[in-house]
């Protein structure tokens, strides 16, 4: 859940005070909302207003924020807080057990607590502790609660002896880490739609475990995660979550169930990987998501230089267990092609784990670690496919000191990812992208994304990405189906601001309007200083003739974009092809307010 706050123009202006902080989130709500949009928000509101309002007031706390997949409450004090949260969890699951409700959707929660000082603006809180508050959630167990060490050193003596110690976790955009200490509830008998497209069997490739103690080498077995799931994400017999989202799981083994009710998979493979002299032991477990059952374990020790065997080994046997249908040639069909160098590899997968940060300085340092690789083996399409993509979420999140620059390398490095591996999904998306957007051709950018669906059918980043060149075509209803298949194949990804903002596109292309508001409020709600995000609310408000909310956007946009003008933008960058959806979307600006 992400919490967009009101920051007052100076501390001076807001009350200064310490309060307990919780957050409650909806495991799954993504996937679950992609497969029953109605009856999971009917589900949420009934949980809402039944349990989680008058636990609240019963405590002597506040709703402070509501999102669609989760909520924020503040405390004067720890007790309350947990208190609030044990009943909220107990009650929760008393609604999964419910006879009468088995057929419902199932709706399971995560809470995190902290407490810490607050400024309180009347509306809203704001501070340090809150952002950290946010980030606490993600670490508890469907059915758990998270508590920081500041909460728990608060309650003293009355902190009793039931907590479990999760030492010391990073927090995402904290450069410093937490104490967390969980306190397990019953487990919680939920799970996430499984066999979500054409039913297939679900696949996760969870994080490897590396079991050395330096946590600069933590890289090396998630990039081995990354690259098997890209080879069975080649399968059209499988359908395999992004490891975006899996990396919910980053640094630790969890229940494979814990796995497939927050990933909605049927199955997941975890590992251990270790390194001793020169060689590198994995140990490996293909496990049934809904059961916990062990399907298939293998240990493997191979040296350093056998990497890529090893690999080819491990997705056979995933495979046998999970498709056996899927021929030799068709395996081999979809096998990635794999650099001669160890050194170049290596240094990929160092910039992979650094390119979802939302931390800006982190992720500049990926660029750097793809630059080696290049140079290291200029033959290897996949470092150039990255560095392309790089370069094109670079200037998507704004930080990009020159948009005209980044671009142009983008396509120049997607070009020649495409030349070296005419079959690399992620080259061929990132040139559809790119070609959509920059050389508004989207009738070519089309071809592209048809040549990467079919050659990896299982790439959330291309049904995404293709959603918004279907929009842009005009071919509404086809764009809303690709952008929900890209968030049912990343239902947790780092980047759900840009999921959200596609799929709101498509839904305005198609001209449901009122579910283009809603999705793009979720997609400023995690970006909010996003300007492709704001221009695209200030015209959907427009659209439903909320004028008056268009022009407040639309003036956050322009203090974004203080040269942007409608004259310039219709003859040198809107991405509409089609005839009535350009001219609506400039009339929608228009009235928003954004000048000519």
């Amino acid at each position: 859940m992400s919490v967009v706050v009101d920051q007052p123009s100076s501390p001076a202006a807001a009350g200064r005070r310490r309060a307990a902080i919780v957050f409650a989130d909806v495991v799954g709500y993504s996937t679950l909302m992609a497969a029953d949009e109605a009856a999971t928000y009917a589900r949420w509101m009934a949980l809402l207003r039944g349990l989680i309002e008058p636990e609240t007031a019963r405590q002597g706390g506040r709703i402070v924020d509501l999102a669609g997949d989760g909520v924020l409450v503040e405390f004067p004090a720890v007790a309350p807080a947990l208190a609030w949260a044990r009943a909220v969890q107990r009650g929760a699951r008393a609604a999964l057990d419910d006879p009468a409700a088995r057929d419902a959707v199932p709706i399971a929660l995560r809470i995190g607590l902290h407490e810490g000082e607050v400024f309180d603006t009347g509306a809203r809180i704001f501070g340090d502790a809150v952002n950290v508050a946010a980030r606490l959630q993600s670490h508890a167990t469907p059915g758990g609660i998270v508590v920081s060490d500041h909460a728990r050193a608060a309650l003293g003596d009355a902190a009793g002896e039931e907590w479990r110690d999760l030492g010391l976790v990073e927090l995402k955009g904290f450069e410093r880490r937490a104490r967390l200490f969980a306190i397990e509830t019953d487990a919680v008998a939920f799970s996430a739609p499984l066999q979500p497209f054409g039913g297939l069997p679900s696949v996760a490739v969870l994080p490897f475990l590396d079991q050395g103690s330096d946590p600069d080498q933590a890289y090396f077995g998630e990039g081995m995660a990354e690259d098997i799931a890209l080879s069975l994400a080649g399968l059209h017999e499988l359908f395999v979550v992004s490891t975006a989202s899996s990396a919910l799981f980053r640094g630790r083994l969890p229940d494979p169930r814990e796995a497939g009710r927050a990933l909605g998979v049927g199955y997941a493979l975890l590992g251990r990987i270790g390194r001793a002299g020169d060689g590198i032991s994995v140990s490996l477990q293909l496990c049934d998501a809904r059961s916990g059952a062990t399907l298939w374990a293998e240990r493997m020790r191979v040296p350093a230089g056998g990497l890529f065997e090893m690999q080819e080994e491990v997705v056979r046997q995933v495979v046998a267990g999970l498709a056996p249908q899927v021929r030799t040639a068709e395996l081999q069909r979809a096998m990635r092609k794999r650099p001669e160098s160890q050194t170049a590899y290596e240094r990929m997968l160092r910039a992979l784990h650094v390119m979802s940060s939302a931390d800006r300085d982190t992720f500049e340092t990926a660029r750097a670690h793809l630059a080696a690789a290049m140079a290291e083996e200029p033959g290897f399409a996949l470092p150039f496919a990255w560095a392309g993509r790089w370069h094109s979420v670079r200037i998507g999140r704004g930080w990009s000191p020159d948009a005209e620059e980044d671009g142009a390398r983008a396509l120049d490095l997607a070009r020649q990812a495409h030349a070296l591996d005419p079959a690399n999904a992620l080259a061929l998306s990132t040139l559809g992208h790119l070609t959509s957007i920059l050389l508004r051709d989207s009738e070519t950018a089309w071809g592209y994304f048809e040549e990467a669906l079919a050659a990896c059918p299982n790439h959330a980043l291309a049904w995404t990405l293709s959603s918004a060149t279907l929009s842009y075509l005009g071919r509404g209803a086809a764009a809303v189906r690709h952008a929900e298949q890209g968030l049912r194949l990343s239902p947790r990804d780092p980047m759900r601001y840009a999921q959200y903002m596609f799929l709101a596109i498509a839904h305005y292309a198609r001209g449901s309007h009122e579910e283009a508001v809603r999705w793009i409020r979720r997609s400023a709600a995690e970006n909010p200083l996003h300007g492709a995000t704001l221009q695209v609310l200030a015209a959907a408000l427009a659209a439903c003739g909320r004028a008056e909310e268009a022009r407040v956007v639309a003036a956050r946009f322009m203090a974004l974009r203080p040269s942007f003008s409608l004259d310039a933008y219709a003859r040198q960058r809107i991405p509409f092809r089609a005839p009535a959806l350009r001219e609506g979307f400039l009339a929608h600006l228009r009235l928003a307010g954004i000048p000519d």
